[in-house]
């Protein structure tokens, strides 16, 4: 483990250490089939990736909340009478965490989210000793399966950096997922010297090896860790050569029709058109989209057939895949372990390295250059602290939804749009527990969906999805109302099928960035929203109902369930659930789908960009990301991104290369 001392500088390892062991095995206690959370490692895990992935602010406010946290005063409010929480016998020190949880405050509640989320997913990801979490055998968990591929296999090969560099080129492009990857291919292709800038690492089939804590420290943004402000909302981004599309579970939906008619009421007509369909096209092509491999595990056989019973719509997804392996399709959350996921680096970034495109990674970009109006480059700088300075032509930022506003507004850039009008396609979700085996981490990703509920009023709606259970995600959604309870819940986990609530959103949300530079995330999902996150609840219990559930249950902070067939059924399930709350801290939310906080239109007093991408107030500057949609897509983006990056840099390219 590394040093904690930058978070606690003049105290690494004393009170505030014992403070956090104490919660984590108030959280997570041991027992007799596993050890607890401090004998696990859990609190130092924890501080490490509080060191690594907090901004100062936030670094500061945990370290207040520690040193408070074992004084007479805290457990006062808390309920457990006037002694310190290390003296509180364990029931006691429950109540005292849950009083923070059930709290009128938000910023407790947001407190105790982060910290449970935390500890109780470490608790079942970090390994012992023999590579094995002690858990995994009570859950009935097998553990990661390993490495399959070869490590040393890799087609791209980075550019070197051991000191400070100049490069000149034609196109720098800042970030390398779904709209970078793109856009350096199309770029590339076209004669153009393009330099690709990626802040991750560049990981590759034979460094996945399934593991859930690997993967997330690894290939995710914030380690997985990252939150709106409020707690509200988890976030997951890729954080890697590829980005989003080495993590995602890839599925690829084109943007529907109806979404197209509606950006081009945004002002971007480019939406509509032939060409936006022959992009569209392209993308579908090189990632070879196919519903050959959506064959359904046993989670989705079971959501298939409730579906399937009460006669609403089911199809089978199209993924962009070659050759999946379904015995480790379901760890690829984790990285491809079969390399059969078509992401960036096996495709566009694969290209562009073809064509001559230079690729450093572990290279962040602090600002880009502009002079007179116009981009002339990006300054940037690894991890090892060397400077590389690119000097070009035009510039093409793709760092996501996220980060793109944050690099804007250190760039100089000041209009009111950026950072506004963020859409996070919000994910909560219910499941079902069956009498028989289901293994939900096992099988395909994501094979069969529903749109039953899409359209609920005016468009808005939302998709029913799965997705590989594995322990850290049942964790992160389930209610914790004590340490039995909670231990009990997680032992369920073979026998669970979960439905996603995949909400398109009319809520809007902000990236703001703090005085370091970095982005901060707010969101609040607005009444229109959570009325049809009811609606989907109740869909989602019926379709668990009908496939021959015995216990259903959401992701609410209290333990909302019902058992099919007793007492006040699905009315009384909803009841329970908008008694506890849809709010911040009131019932888990996360996003996969983190889109428009830099949105094109047909105006700068509307929009970011144009619908070329270029923003209104440099030239030669150019966003190719999911920041640019306009309004939440509905469905998975990664084509929708592609395709708009593709059309774009298209664009671009005929500009640099013409007369």
């Amino acid at each position: 483990m590394s040093s904690t001392s930058s978070v606690y500088p003049s105290d690494p390892w004393g009170r505030r250490r014992q403070a956090l062991a104490d919660i984590c095995d108030t959280f997570v206690p041991g027992s007799e089939t596993r050890p607890s959370a401090s004998a696990l490692g859990v609190p130092e895990a924890f501080l490490q990736v509080a060191e690594t992935n907090l901004r100062v602010a936030e670094r500061r406010q945990l370290e207040l909340l520690l040193s408070l946290w074992d004084t007479r005063l805290v457990t006062l409010v808390g309920g457990g009478g006037f002694r310190r929480f290390r003296d509180l016998p364990r029931g006691d020190r429950e109540r005292v965490l849950l009083s923070w949880c059930d709290s009128r405050l938000s910023q407790r509640r947001a407190a105790f989210q982060a910290l449970r989320k935390a500890v109780t997913s470490l608790s079942y990801i970090l390994p012992a000793a023999n590579g094995r979490n002690p858990a995994w055998d009570s859950i009935g968990y097998p553990g990661p399966p390993g490495r399959v591929a070869d490590a040393s296999r890799k087609e791209i090969q980075p550019s070197a950096v051991d000191r400070e560099v100049s490069l000149d080129c034609d196109v720098c492009v800042v970030g390398s997922g779904a709209g970078g990857g793109t856009a350096a291919a199309v770029l590339a292709d076209a004669g153009l010297d393009v330099v690709v800038l990626e802040a991750g690492d560049y990981l590759d089939d034979g460094d996945f090896d399934g593991a859930e804590l690997d993967g997330y420290s690894r290939l995710y943004l914030g380690s997985a860790a990252l939150a709106t402000a409020d707690q509200s909302v988890g976030l997951f981004a890729g954080a890697c050569l590829g980005g989003g599309t080495v993590v995602n579970f890839s599925t690829s939906f084109r943007t529907p029709d109806e979404i197209r008619t509606e950006w081009a009421g945004h002002g971007v007509d480019a939406a509509v058109s032939d060409d936006y369909t022959r992009s569209l096209d392209a993308v579908w092509d090189r990632l070879g989209v196919t519903s050959d491999h959506s064959r359904p595990s046993r989670r989705e056989q079971v959501m298939k057939r409730g579906l399937e019973a009460l006669g609403w719509h089911v199809d089978f997804m199209p993924r962009n895949v070659r050759g999946c392996d379904e015995a480790v399709c379901g760890y690829s959350p984790f990285g491809c372990l079969a390399g059969a996921k078509q992401s960036t680096t096996k495709t566009w970034l694969a290209d562009a390295w073809r064509q001559g495109a230079r690729i450093l990674v572990r290279t962040r970009a602090e600002r880009v250059i502009v002079r007179g109006g116009r981009a002339e480059g990006v300054e940037a700088r690894t991890r090892d602290g060397h400077k590389v300075t690119v000097r070009s032509r035009a510039v093409v930022v793709a760092t996501g939804a996220i980060h793109t506003p944050a690099l804007l507004r250190r760039s100089g850039l000041e209009n009111q749009n950026i950072g506004r009008h963020l859409r996070l396609h919000p994910v909560t979700g219910l499941a079902g527990v069956f009498q028989e085996e289901i293994r939900p981490w096992e099988g395909v990703m994501q094979a069969v969906y529903s749109d039953e509920l899409a359209d609920l009023h005016g468009g808005f709606g939302m998709k029913l999805e799965s997705a590989p259970f594995h322990p850290s995600v049942l964790a992160m959604y389930a209610p914790w109302r004590g340490a039995r309870q909670h231990e009990d819940l997680m032992g369920q986990l073979a026998h669970l099928v979960p439905i996603g609530l995949l909400l398109r959103d009319s809520s809007e949300g902000e990236v703001r960035v703090g005085r370091d530079g970095e982005p901060v995330v707010h969101y609040r999902l607005n009444d229109f929203d959570v009325d049809h996150v009811r609606t989907g609840l109740v869909g989602g219990a019926q379709v668990l109902e009908a496939a021959g559930a015995t216990r259903i249950f959401s992701a609410h902070k209290d333990w909302v369930t019902y058992q099919p067939g007793r007492g006040r059924g699905r009315q009384g399930f909803l009841e329970a659930a908008d008694r506890c709350g849809w709010q911040a801290g009131r019932c888990v939310f996360t996003s996969f789908h983190i889109m428009g906080s830099a949105r094109m239109g047909g105006s700068p007093s509307h929009s970011a960009c144009n619908p070329e991408g270029e923003t209104w107030e440099v030239q030669g500057l150019y966003i190719c990301d999911g920041s640019t949609f306009p309004t939440a897509s509905g469905v998975n983006p990664m084509i929708t991104i592609e395709a708009i990056a593709h059309l774009n840099a298209s664009r671009l390219a005929r500009v640099l290369t013409g007369p």
